[in-house]
């Protein structure tokens, strides 16, 4: 294809969904493979060595996310496409040196695989933001790891059953992604900034220095730190589904299937899309705000309804897609829209990539605590049995979490003698 052809092809909307799209799917190809495998009675320390490696990535996952704080904040955007290329090569590495050290010292692989997988998410999401379609680009990247979560299973599923050793699988996994990674990777390099049109709309995304991400989170501090613990909660939902899907179908009844991975989070990822997508439909900022807030307690409202129909005659597959919907929904509107139009609604100086970040640092510190936690629970408490009663206790709060944080953004806006002020009701 010409190069002129090439470059006005990639200005279209549609151009840039597939490729953060496409980018971010293959980063799970090089992270969630591993929980295909059960690692059944492998145990080290009197603790087991699945659980090891989950709480390894997860920990360098989360200070990842940390670092990701002011990293994904002050990055420019001519730096993106080489750190990110940097990345994924740094974790693939870390799956070979998976394969080569021997148990349970390979834990510390995963840990290191962690550390740059977590800074990903960022540096694809700045390519989105700020833009009239931004909240349909980045639902179809939040859709991205809803699928991508069931489809690198399904391959590492599919590897183990080519009788590919537990220890190379997730190596040949993130080998198996490498090249269309590349492809979707040289996709997002010609991807044109926001136009003068997406700046006047929602206003110019900057780096931000430490000076102004402080005086940002604390101008709205309660509102933000209420949106953190329900991103916290659903994170924690979100993370125990997804870590431990083989245990949750097990225990539900289902045979161990490479398909039926990605067949539920194939229907999840369609719910969350048509959700989260009514909001590009809305022009003011506030209402399409208020509108997302909305959705997050409509999606707690699913979850609550998962669990009372488990008890009462609900099919275990339905059940685990309801589920799944129920905390994907809020999870995908604080991706999606909560922070973009709360940027667009202020004029503040400021980026996504910083709030997400401080969602994600807190949000994976919470996992690993609870996951730590777990072992204090009684010895034959199932995953299951955890998972529905945390499901019970995080819908309700959850709910009444979002009900507080809509409430405190309209008397923020009260406080404006035209609300124009602060907010702008564009």
């Amino acid at each position: 294809m010409p190069i002129k052809s090439l470059q006005k092809l990639s200005q279209h909307p549609v151009w840039a969904l597939v490729a953060a799209f496409g980018a971010y799917f293959c980063m799970y190809g090089f992270r969630k493979q591993y929980t295909a495998a059960t690692y059944s009675d492998v145990v080290y320390w009197g603790i087991d060595y699945k659980f090891l490696l989950i709480i390894s990535q997860t920990l360098g996952y989360m200070l990842a996310k940390w670092i990701g704080i002011k990293v994904v904040a002050e990055i420019k955007p001519s730096q993106r496409i080489k750190v990110l290329i940097g990345l994924i090569f740094f974790a693939e590495l870390t799956l070979l040196l998976f394969g080569i050290v021997p148990r349970p010292w390979n834990i510390v692989c995963l840990l290191l695989n962690g550390l740059p997988l977590g800074v990903v998410f960022g540096l694809v999401l700045g390519f989105l933001e700020g833009r009239r379609h931004s909240e349909a680009m980045i639902a179809g990247l939040c859709a991205s790891f809803i699928v991508a979560d069931g489809a690198s299973k399904s391959v590492g599923n599919m590897l183990l059953h080519w009788s590919v050793p537990e220890s190379w699988m997730p190596f040949a996994t993130g080998a198996f992604f490498m090249v269309p990674m590349a492809m979707f990777v040289a996709m997002l390099n010609i991807v044109p900034a926001p136009s003068t049109a997406d700046i006047t709309s929602r206003s110019e995304r900057t780096p931000m220095s430490a000076q102004a991400r402080k005086a940002f989170f604390l101008k709205y501090a309660p509102g933000i730190s209420g949106i953190t613990i329900v991103y916290l909660f659903v994170t924690i939902l979100r993370s125990i589904r997804a870590d431990f899907a083989s245990e949750l179908w097990r225990d539900l009844g289902f045979k161990q299937t490479p398909e039926i991975f990605t067949q539920s989070e194939l229907l999840v990822s369609l719910g969350v899309v048509i959700v989260s997508g009514f909001a590009v439909l809305i022009k003011n900022h506030y209402k399409a705000f208020r509108f997302a807030l909305m959705t997050c307690v409509f999606g707690f409202a699913i979850l609550l309804i998962a669990i009372n129909g488990v008890g009462h005659g609900m099919g275990n597959f339905v059940f685990m897609v309801l589920a799944g919907l129920g905390v994907y929904i809020p999870y995908v509107a604080i991706h999606t829209t909560i922070f973009e139009r709360l940027i667009a609604i202020t004029k503040e100086c400021a980026n996504i990539g910083f709030l997400m970040y401080v969602v994600d640092a807190v949000g994976y510190t919470g996992y690993i605590l609870l996951m730590l936690l777990r072992y204090l629970a009684p010895p034959d408490s199932s995953i299951l049995s955890l998972f529905l009663r945390i499901c019970v206790y995080i819908g309700i709060s959850g709910g009444l979490l979002v009900l507080f944080c809509n409430w405190y953004f309209k008397m923020k806006l009260k406080e404006n003698e035209s609300g124009l002020t602060q907010f702008s009701t564009r």
